[in-house]
């Protein structure tokens, strides 16, 4: 890289050779300045970043110093959203948790400006209960939406240049289908627990989560 720079009136063309230094630590990195492993993006302390300037891991969004987040400028953990300090925030500026409105302190709000928890609202209808209070099935949990796929696990075919670069890539799931995935994991009395919740309706999950749970029971 070139670079003309003027002392004293003069002008001197700097040469300056390119900086990555994890290449000579042999981190796999295809960004610069990355003191992390396995980053596609640039200036991340972090792991498996695909942004710039992650200090996390596993970030494809910007300026991050926490984890698995797809947003920019969060301090919190897998939010969707940008400037969250708080954890699993998709809207902006909230530092509770699981926000998908903006700009709250307190958690599970949908709306803006909100300190407190809300009832919960579920399959379209509201209740009287607090989140807390719904005995959600573990295989929620195993939902993944992202993973990060080592560079031995591809076949030859499936190889690019930056993948190569990178020992591997982040791998995005369809909503559904990581839906299909988590259901399929889980045992029959787990998957039972859904037809238990607050105001559960077949047809709204199938809509969401592409599960005909009426099909899958064999309630009809």
């Amino acid at each position: 890289m070139t670079h003309e720079i003027s002392i004293n009136g003069k002008v001197y063309l700097l040469i300056e050779k390119e900086t990555n230094i994890n290449k000579k630590d042999n981190n796999y990195n295809s960004g610069h300045y990355n003191s992390g492993d396995h980053n596609s993006g640039n200036f991340n302390s972090g792991n498996n970043n695909s942004g710039v300037c992650n200090s996390g891991n596993y970030n494809s969004g910007n300026c991050n110093s926490e984890h698995y987040n797809s947003g920019d400028h969060n301090s919190g953990n897998f939010n969707s959203g940008n400037n969250n300090s708080g954890h699993f925030n998709s809207g902006v500026y909230n530092s509770g948790n699981h926000n998908s409105g903006h700009y709250n302190s307190g958690n599970n709000n949908s709306g803006y400006f909100n300190s407190n928890r809300p009832l919960v609202r579920i399959f379209n209808k509201e209740t009287n209960i607090m989140l807390e209070d719904i005995d959600f099935p573990n295989f929620l949990k195993n939902i993944i939406l992202t993973k990060w796929i080592n560079i031995d696990d591809l076949k030859e075919d499936e190889l690019t240049d930056d993948i190569a670069a990178s020992k591997g890539y982040l791998k995005t799931y369809g909503y559904k289908n990581a839906f299909r995935k988590a259901w399929d994991s889980a045992d029959i009395e787990d998957r039972k627990k859904v037809l238990l919740l607050p105001n559960f309706d077949s047809e709204i999950f199938l809509e969401i989560s592409g599960i005909d749970v009426a099909k899958e029971f064999r309630l009809n």
